[in-house]
């Protein structure tokens, strides 16, 4: 297949230039795209930070991360990469509520574009936490930074959180949208850059065989999973006043079951994906908040053959805290293909094993000569992560005499297909930001559908703050609790072993 074209010229400026999302994240991801020869011929990279560096510092303080980001992925360094990458980067410090720097930063692009032809267009990328993201904006249009030349553009990249709930949500939006037309926000989810996540489409719409199967007439219920390992590791103050429900399901988990829920999109319009998925997210409905979610914390176990402490044990954690680091939700779609399907969300810290899928159970086989024996329904696996792949578990007749059925898979493993890659997941989100497909980017009216499925589990915890936290130990698969809300004799898709031939 034909590669891409690289991006057009642009001034790519970050703020929160000296930060661990730039460091970790996105100058990996700028990185691999230069090794893929898809960054923009005429570029120029533009640091920003209140950290008192010049563009020597930020250049060896990014080398070092990327030099260890490269020899964590056993792929050899590419010199050549990097010299394009560090002749393009410039950096200013500064305060960001200073006024001063953002004039600084309209001479510095106009400097830039002067030197390395980068058109007029700019991409402005918020590495920063979310409670900059309003008054970095206003300072942008205050500066005439937001303001594009005839024939160029100018784009702002905000990281999620978007808001905390449906109020701030709200806010956050109606005052990015009074400097900034909807076209210029791309709200980044690192989930959607994900290859499993972007295959869920075509694996809907462009395969014939499952598209008369997918509705509530052959579909028993959805799970969608996004289990971690970790526990809340160095982001205590940011956990505690979130936790998981906010952290999780709004976006990364909504996101997901809107791929698989959401009609097919009218392909002529540009917007038709956004538009399709925003119409599902709408939809989405938490029937009752005090019977239809878990939410859990966990307690000290074992993970990896060592003891780890429980949450509240983790330092800067309160002794008595409420904060859920699990939480379920039975979810049900008012659409007319997922009429009584539910749909169950789950997501928790320090699960058994690290694992981001999609579990979709069909209905029993209709009456026939094997409808009895055929007791573990067939089964249909999206697995985002770590492995990712699809598998599809089914029956078939056991050898002999008998008709015995067994369980058997087809697994399709990205791995065996494809070359391994070294992306973090940024690398198309980044390029798609250059050429300006907002096709994986939430636009205002997705973020607030999402809000407001949750605002009334919100309100129903903020009503009763004492409402049941149970817990569970690090290194299982999560609270009893959840198994009992899939129903009798039904559990979640198990979180031990990898393989799709377990009972339902």
């Amino acid at each position: 297949m034909p590669a891409p074209p690289p991006a057009g010229p642009c001034a790519l400026v970050i703020f929160g230039a000296a930060g661990d999302l730039t460091g970790r994240l996105l100058m990996p991801a700028i990185y691999n795209l230069a090794r893929a020869g898809l960054l923009p011929e005429r570029l120029a990279i533009v640091g920003v930070d209140i950290l008192a560096l010049d563009a020597d510092a930020w250049r060896a303080r990014q080398q070092a991360r990327l030099a260890a980001y490269v020899k964590d992925s056993d792929a050899p360094w590419d010199a050549a990469a990097w010299g394009r990458l560090a002749e393009a980067m410039t950096y200013l410090a500064g305060d960001f509520a200073d006024a001063g720097l953002f004039a600084r930063l309209a001479a510095h692009l106009e400097t830039q574009e002067a030197a390395r032809g980068t058109g007029g267009n700019a991409l402005f990328y918020l590495a920063v936490a979310d409670r900059f993201f309003a008054d970095l904006i206003a300072a942008l249009a205050a500066a005439g930074l937001t303001r594009a030349p005839d024939g160029a553009w100018r784009r702002v990249v905000v990281e999620k959180p978007f808001g905390h709930d449906l109020a701030s949500a709200r806010a956050l939006n109606a005052r990015i949208l009074a400097h900034l037309d909807e076209a210029q926000v791309f709200r980044m989810d690192h989930f959607l850059g994900k290859e499993t996540v972007r295959n869920i489409l075509a694996f809907r719409f462009a395969n014939r065989i499952f598209a008369p199967v997918w509705s509530a007439a052959h579909i028993a219920r959805v799970e969608i999973t996004a289990a971690e390992t970790v526990g809340v590791e160095h982001r205590a103050q940011f956990y505690e006043r979130t936790g998981a429900l906010r952290d999780m399901v709004p976006n990364h988990l909504f996101q997901l079951l809107a791929l698989v829920a959401m009609e097919a999109p009218e392909l002529a319009r540009e917007d038709a994906i956004r538009d399709a998925k925003a119409q599902v997210l709408a939809q989405v409905r938490c029937a009752d908040p005090a019977r239809d979610v878990v939410r859990a914390q966990y307690g000290a176990g074992r993970m990896g053959g060592q003891d780890v402490p429980g949450y509240r044990d983790e330092p800067g954690i309160a002794a008595d805290s409420m904060t859920e680091t699990y939480v379920a939700l039975r979810l049900g779609v008012a659409t007319p293909r997922w009429e009584g399907v539910p749909f169950f969300l789950r997501t928790g810290k320090r699960l058994a094993r690290r694992v981001t899928e999609v579990a979709v159970t069909f209905r029993p086989a209709p009456p026939g000569p094997f409808a009895d024996g055929a007791r573990a329904p067939n089964r249909l696996l999206l697995r985002i992560q770590p492995d990712e792949g699809i598998a599809l578990r089914f029956a078939v007749k056991v050898p002999g005499p008998e008709d015995d059925l067994a369980t058997a898979a087809l697994d399709f493993r990205y791995r065996d297909r494809f070359p391994p890659s070294a992306a973090v997941g940024y690398e198309t989100l980044v390029y798609d930001c250059m050429i300006g497909d907002a096709t994986l980017f939430q636009r205002a009216d997705m973020v607030e559908a999402g809000w407001a499925a949750v605002q009334p589990v919100l309100e129903h915890w903020a009503r009763a703050p004492g409402t049941a936290l149970s817990f569970y130990p690090a290194g299982s698969e999560g609270p009893e609790t959840a198994r009992a809300m899939l129903g009798p004799g039904a559990a979640w898709h198990g979180l031990v072993g990898t393989e799709p031939t377990e009972d339902a």
